[in-house]
């Protein structure tokens, strides 16, 4: 089929425009209707008791036989990571080891009532313990508790452990008020800055700094602390100077508990399909090395430091010192976002996988008050690990109902088991936790926080988002909520953004595009539970022999040319040639076939006249559009496809997404320009 189509189109000023097509007058607020919707009521009280607890949502639908098994095996699964973890965390904070245990019980049981994500697995993290403990050295340093005994100068732990733990309850508690302030504050849009460059930028130049603060404990030697500009070099030369007297005991037990978490690290990736769960080899380290190190004395022959007494039982809460805070303030405000970034950026990739969402500001809430209670009982400031969460998710984790049953085993461990590993040698821990890390540097474990100019800032995350529809007797496009004479073409939505796309806005653009007349999500979890339904049933759902959505009569030839206005003339009239062919059966039942509503409209077309860039973020974004809307049958074309950036190049794309000539002629239906017409756009079909 070969069409040849010439749209003249008369120019307009914007006077004129406004004019013909009736805009409206803007509304302004009255007082009453303020007043209005600040009215306490029923329905108001509940969606905020909902939105601030949100498990009182979730918990009463529980699908205990779906996910009960699957969380109590994950439960346990992250819980015995917890204990090697917690207890290494704690040592990079320059905390008694008992804070790592505490650290991962009381946050971790709080999270459940708030935060909103199904597989993050909060407790204490890398980066966090050791922001915590550059502060603890710096501000209580060990210099500050050194005694002579019989003429020898000796450190006091006791009174050194005591000092830094009331620093970091203060920390901690000052972390989490400022967490939930800027919660409270709807601060939650600051992840969006947060891209995937910067976030393994960030996690791998920390993963260093970690490696080599540690080194001196696998060497078994003493070394000062550096802090500053060129510090990590300055640590690293001073320990090469020490080299000579290192603690061959120390050196050994590390290498071979290195040796033996490696292998069994890669034994559980490349078996991961087969076993029920990873081997828990950090745990089995820890209690063969705690055995051995009982029962040959290790530090007494051999010299090697072991962790010491490890107190059973909880501690009373203590109030902070509120002393501190000066000090301590812009640190906690550094701890707060660094640990908010980590969680809500794990949160939004297992939150994306699973096709559920997460509350950017609830978040914030959440991690705020498990670290301000978890301050007042000795606890020191979590966010989110990678490397736990990946095993909650991977071992059947559905619910933070996992995270309660790990809170409970690492309850059992204080109560119970923390003294049995007194003796457990402590560069045992600094093994567990390498290996750990550097295992999950590809994945990246940390963020960074990059701020944009102000001007910026607003311009392109908040812009206006509107449909347009055609001005009557103009081939004009004004959105339909400001010309009272814009009327939608039927069968189709026409979707803009007044800004360009990028990693700062995607995700809002997403969400408000899939709102554009139907909501996408519930129509889709409505198809799945359907077509699971039918085969349950056994019976296997017709599935129709159709072709592509087309406009329908009422769409003429030239209904869509000219999208970009009255700048529209400036360009010579639109061609379009559009080649026939016949499109591929659907591989699905179709929403008809399975007695489901179809949406009022066949096509969706996304304008990109002002967007002058894409980003990989927005790319996957715009995938995840595409992909909704061909669940529900309804083709998605990008329009206006100028300035930087070529979407055919960014393979795969769900669908129709070959970007050949033969498809793109099968996909674009009468009236739509495919190549650059009167409109100046390109018009790329997915």
């Amino acid at each position: 089929m070969s069409l040849t189509h010439r749209a003249p189109h008369k120019v307009l000023s914007e006077a004129e425009l406004e004019e013909v097509a009736q805009r409206k007058p803007p509304t302004k607020p009255s007082l009453r209707g303020c007043l209005r919707k600040t009215r306490c009521s029923g329905s108001a009280a509940k969606s905020l008791l909902f939105r601030f607890l949100p498990f009182l949502r979730w918990l009463p639908r529980y699908p205990v036989k779906d996910w009960l098994l699957g969380d109590i095996v994950s439960g346990f699964s992250v819980g015995i990571m917890h204990l090697p973890q917690g207890l290494a965390y704690a040592l990079l904070a320059g905390l008694p080891p008992v804070t790592g245990l505490y650290s991962s019980f009381y946050p971790v049981f709080l999270y459940f009532f708030f935060g909103t994500s199904r597989h993050n697995s909060v407790g204490p993290f890398a980066v966090i313990s050791v922001m915590i403990g550059s502060l603890t050295e710096s501000l209580v340093p060990s210099e500050n508790f050194v005694e002579s005994v019989n003429g020898t100068n000796v450190t006091n732990e006791e009174l050194r452990d005591a000092a830094r733990v009331e620093l970091v309850a203060t920390i901690t508690v000052l972390t989490g008020i400022f967490q939930v302030a800027l919660g409270l504050l709807q601060f939650g849009f600051v992840v969006t800055y947060l891209s995937d460059p910067l976030v393994r930028g960030y996690t791998t130049a920390s993963s260093v700094h970690v490696l080599v603060s540690q080194l001196k404990n696998v060497f078994g030697v003493s070394q000062g602390e550096h802090s500053g500009p060129l510090s990590l070099f300055v640590t690293v030369i001073d320990l090469c100077k020490k080299l000579p007297d290192t603690n061959v005991g120390t050196l050994v037990t590390a290498i071979i508990a290195m040796v033996a978490i490696l292998i069994v690290k890669e034994l559980n990736h490349k078996f991961a399909a087969k076993l029920p769960m990873p081997i828990p080899i950090e745990l089995i380290t820890i209690i063969v090395s705690t055995g051995i190190s009982y029962g040959v004395n290790l530090n007494d022959k051999f010299g090697i430091s072991v962790v010491g007494n490890i107190p059973s039982g909880l501690k009373p809460p203590v109030a902070p010192k509120i002393s501190y805070f000066g000090q301590v303030a812009g640190n906690a405000f550094a701890i707060a976002v660094v640990g908010y970034a980590i969680c809500i950026s794990l949160g939004k990739i297992f939150a994306l996988k699973h096709g559920y969402k997460v509350d950017s500001n609830q978040e914030l809430i959440a991690l705020g008050l498990s670290n301000f209670l978890g301050g007042f009982f000795q606890c020191f400031a979590i966010s989110c690990s990678m490397s736990r969460s990946l095993v909650q998710e991977s071992t059947g984790g559905n619910s933070q109902v996992a995270g309660v049953i790990a809170s409970l085993v690492i309850l059992v461990t204080i109560l119970k088991i923390g003294e049995l590993f007194r003796d457990l040698p402590k560069l045992v821990w600094i093994v567990t936790f390498v290996a750990t890390l550097l295992l999950n540097l590809d994945i990246g474990l940390a963020v960074s926080v990059a701020f944009g100019l102000l001007t910026v800032i607003f311009r392109t995350q908040l812009p206006h988002y509107s449909i347009l529809g055609r001005i009557s007797d103009t081939d004009v496009y004004r959105d339909v909520t400001e010309y009272d004479l814009a009327q939608e073409v039927p069968g189709v939505k026409i979707f803009r953004s007044s800004s360009t796309v990028y990693f700062a806005n995607v995700e809002l653009y997403g969400h408000i595009a899939l709102q554009s007349g139907i909501d996408v999500d519930r129509l889709i979890e409505k198809k799945k539970k359907e077509k699971g339904a039918s085969l349950m049933q056994g019976a296997t759902p017709p599935v129709p022999s159709c072709t592509s959505s087309l406009p329908g009569p009422d769409t003429s030839v030239s209904a869509l040319v000219g999208l970009g206005g009255p700048r529209s003339s400036l360009f010579s009239p639109a061609v379009i040639e559009l080649s026939g062919g016949e499109s591929s059966q659907p591989s699905e039942p179709s929403l008809q076939s399975l007695g489901l509503p179809q949406p009022s409209f066949h096509t969706v077309i996304l304008d990109f006249s002002p967007v002058s860039f894409v980003d990989t973020v927005s790319i996957k974004i715009l995938k995840n559009i595409f992909k909704d809307f061909q669940e529900i049958e309804v083709d998605v074309f990008v329009a206006g496809c100028g300035g930087e950036g070529d979407l055919q190049s960014h393979e795969p794309w769900p669908g129709r997404a070959s970007f050949g000539t033969q498809l793109i002629a099968q996909g674009v239906p009468p009236g739509f320009p495919q190549g650059t017409g009167a409109a100046g756009c390109d018009m790329d079909p997915i």
